[in-house]
């Protein structure tokens, strides 16, 4: 069901304009649906801030029939931003303050730029365990991406990521391992997801802690995980909700710096991404880069208008089938009342224990 566009955050403007059904709160009003209030925690750069509104909404927005969902991006006060950043969300996002007050149906956590090998030393670090610590106790599920999964990890369980010999960087193979589960309920038994990251937690760090996984890669490594009573937390190593030029925009992202003198080596191309045809592209345009740089030439414009219309999306339909089960389950166990986790009778302990298929058999 629609996304309601209870601000005027731009974003809901844009997806319109590409399709997706967004009420206005008048109109969200006349139909008898009810509706979901989920958290987005956006603690991505200012470059990334809007792209990872609208890749969370999509999937949300596209996800599930059963509710209306109204969107409450936030973020942390001690994330430094620059003017342009600092006055969006002043003027869109919502004061953490005010969220808690009113309480979330199910919190999503964005990645973050790091800075340091130990997450516990970033600047995000003791407010973003607040935040978590507060949703375990008020939220009914929060699901986390990529560096929030880290971050998530090491907070609640103790478990540290481990340095990779080299960027997991690509469109990455999976498994579905754990089938009897319901938030993998319907989705196809082998899948694709990006990656982009230099760190990774492992299925026995996990497997070891008490935690479940059910969707793993032989190069990626896990992709999917749940928290030991199987709900409270969903765990993604990876980026199902990029966009098809996402992964491209931070190869040219990588390959500027180089340019610039950032970066001591040419970034690689991503893995299982390109084409034939724009993979010989961009080897090309490697070679032309290089040229210019040792003859103080000016540098080549970047190819992407080249290769933008050879890019395929081969992960949104499954991670719209996740999130779109994910919050099926939210619906079915959370309360009417925003500020309340769960419906009467609902074990917080076992959340998912009424299912015929009860996730104890995971055990």
């Amino acid at each position: 069901m629609p996304l309601v566009a209870h601000n005027a955050l731009p974003s809901f403007e844009r997806l319109r304009a590409e399709g997706y059904r967004v009420l206005s709160p008048e109109r969200a009003k006349e139909q008898d649906i009810r509706a979901l209030h989920i958290g987005l925690l956006n603690m991505m750069p200012d470059a990334a801030l809007g792209a990872t509104e609208r890749q969370f909404f999509r999937l949300v927005g596209s996800s599930n029939p059963i509710s209306q969902f109204y969107i409450h991006p936030f973020t942390l006060d001690e994330i430094p931003r620059g003017p342009a950043a600092r006055e969006h969300i002043d003027r869109y996002y919502e004061p953490l303050a005010d969220i808690q007050a009113a309480g979330l149906d199910a919190l999503i956590i964005s990645g973050a730029n790091v800075s340091r090998p130990d997450l516990s030393e970033e600047i995000f670090w003791d407010p973003l365990r607040k935040v978590i610590d507060w949703a375990d106790a008020n939220v009914t599920s929060t699901l986390c991406s990529c560096l929030a999964t880290h971050a998530v990890l090491l907070a609640r369980y103790g478990i540290r990521r481990q340095s990779l010999p080299g960027k997991c960087w690509g469109v990455y193979e999976h498994d579905v391992v754990r089938k009897d589960h319901p938030l993998v309920q319907d989705i196809n038994t082998r899948l694709f997801v990006p990656h982009s990251r230099f760190n990774e937690v492992t299925e026995q760090q996990l497997i070891d802690a008490g935690l479940h996984v059910l969707i793993s890669g032989q190069e990626p490594g896990m992709q999917l995980s749940v928290s030991p009573d199987g709900f409270r937390t969903v765990f993604l190593q990876g980026h199902p909700e990029y966009d098809s030029i996402s992964l491209m925009k931070e190869y040219k992202r990588d390959v500027g710096e180089f340019i610039q003198g950032r970066r001591p080596q040419y970034p690689p191309i991503p893995q299982h991404y390109f084409d034939r045809y724009t993979k010989a592209l961009f080897d090309e345009y490697k070679e032309r880069v290089n040229t210019a740089m040792a003859q103080s030439s000016p540098i080549p414009e970047f190819p992407e208008k080249l290769a933008v219309h050879r890019l395929s999306n081969t992960w949104h339909d499954s991670g719209e089938a996740l999130v779109g089960n994910w919050i099926g389950l939210v619906y079915q166990v959370t309360h009417r009342e925003r500020s309340l986790p769960f419906m009467e009778g609902v074990d917080a302990d076992d959340p998912l224990g009424w299912l015929a298929g009860d996730v104890s058999r995971l055990t």
